[in-house]
């Protein structure tokens, strides 16, 4: 069996991340530019390729036009809905 280096929870980090992402209307080059990096760098985040810290993560909300206590919020009630539904 392959391990994987993620957890579910930060699976759904990323999933959370793109779908945010998607709905403020921006691409994944639109994104780059506003971070002042490039399309790959958001990939990678994305695909979990790259692991995100906490102020990077501040200026991909920054960049999709949600605060990080908005995103952490949503990313704990995303955890505890899945976990509710595996107890």
């Amino acid at each position: 069996m392959e391990k994987t280096p993620f957890t579910g929870d930060y699976e759904l980090f990323l999933t959370l991340l793109k779908e945010l992402r998607i709905q403020s209307g921006l691409t994944q080059e639109d994104m780059a530019a506003a971070l002042n990096e490039t399309q790959s760098f958001v990939s990678k985040c994305e695909r979990g390729e790259r692991r995100i810290d906490i102020i990077e993560l501040r200026q991909l909300c920054q960049a999709i036009g949600v605060t990080l206590p908005d995103f952490a919020a949503q990313l704990e009630a995303k955890i505890q809905a899945r976990q509710g539904k595996h107890d």
